[in-house]
């Protein structure tokens, strides 16, 4: 990719699973000289907790933080700097960058919406191109709309054709909301119809567990047995894809973004259940290959999963993909995410 070839890019991003691992190397293959750096001070429950909720509460920390990183690139020039969420970076930081590389470009994303978190908002007027991944956001604060991507290992599951299927549907996500009784629900259709279903549930923290068992109506059912306080690794999520015709998405009740189960299932060449009725103005949009749910009341049919996934249009192939993603961040947008009629 010419235009990322010799690029000096600085990224600043919480830590999400190891994209953004994925993003630095794949900047890096385009040909960019790229410096990474974790947006919070520490991933620490608390310290995630704090910073969404109060984060004046913790603001020495954050302060250290940044002028830590201050002192280790301030003899670098960078030509772009991306910011992915905005929780904890202070103004001073965004100043710095500015004066200290005249010309930089400065790039926003998030993958969250600003009513779940809204530390993000204060900091737009500082960035020549913001994007959401969701719509609606899109609208209200006049940011471009991007919605998010699967990483080329998923890609790679497409090419394989592998008879042996373990799991018509399978979930993996982090327990919240109504995601257990969703999918327990689900499991049961699937045993009446001699489906055969996997589940994984994730939680950060024992004590953010127990305290939703208590407090939360969703999790009063839920069976300790079935939570885990290690995530898996993209490894281990390619290798239930590959096992697996159909993956179940459940999204936060509270967005309407698509998350980033939605592409790595499409990306894989595997059909995708959601809750997510908004994926129906989406150009990827397949009746044969998404069956949206409802959640109050979700059901499955058969059919959906004997046929075969039908194959993705090219273009908006690549668009879906990480470097498809970047290419529309740094470069050009893409007027390919146009809400269909």
């Amino acid at each position: 990719m010419i235009f990322f070839k010799n690029k000096n890019i600085l990224v600043l991003s919480v830590k999400f699973f190891n994209y953004e691992n994925l993003i630095k190397d794949e900047l890096t293959l385009m040909g960019a000289k790229v410096d990474l750096f974790d947006e919070r001070p520490s991933n620490s429950f608390y310290s995630k907790a704090i910073i969404r909720l109060k984060r004046e509460f913790y603001q020495k920390s954050i302060d250290k933080h940044y002028k830590k990183i201050i002192g280790l690139i301030q003899n670098r020039k960078y030509d772009y700097f991306l910011l992915i969420k905005g929780e904890a970076v202070p103004v001073f930081f965004l100043e710095f960058l500015k004066s200290n590389n005249p010309g930089i470009k400065l790039i926003y994303y998030t993958f969250d919406s600003f009513k779940n978190n809204s530390n993000g908002l204060s900091l737009l007027s500082f960035f020549d191109r913001k994007f959401t991944f969701d719509r609606e956001d899109s609208k209200i604060y006049n940011l471009g709309f991007r919605p998010l991507f699967f990483a080329s290992e998923y890609a790679s599951l497409k090419e394989e054709v592998d008879n042996v299927v373990d799991y018509d549907l399978s979930f993996i996500g982090t327990a919240h909301s109504d995601r257990y009784s969703i999918s327990q629900r689900l499991n049961r259709w699937c045993d009446e119809f001699s489906f055969k279903m996997f589940n994984f549930y994730y939680s950060p923290s024992k004590i953010l567990f127990n305290f939703k068992k208590i407090t939360d109506k969703n999790f009063v059912r839920f069976d300790r047995d079935k939570i885990s306080f290690s995530s898996l690794t993209h490894n281990e999520i390619i290798a239930i894809y590959k096992k697996s015709k159909a993956v179940l998405d459940i999204n936060h009740p509270g967005q309407s973004g698509l998350t980033m189960r939605t592409f790595e299932t499409l990306g894989s060449g595997r059909k995708l259940v959601t809750t997510n009725e908004d994926i129906r103005s989406y150009p990827f949009f397949n009746t044969n290959n998404i069956f949206v749910i409802d959640r109050q009341n979700p059901k499955l049919e058969a059919d959906f999963f004997r046929n075969v996934f039908q194959e993705i249009d090219s273009e908006v192939y690549f668009s879906m993909s990480l470097r498809g993603w970047l290419t529309e961040l740094f470069e050009k947008e893409s007027n390919i995410w146009l809400e269909q009629k």
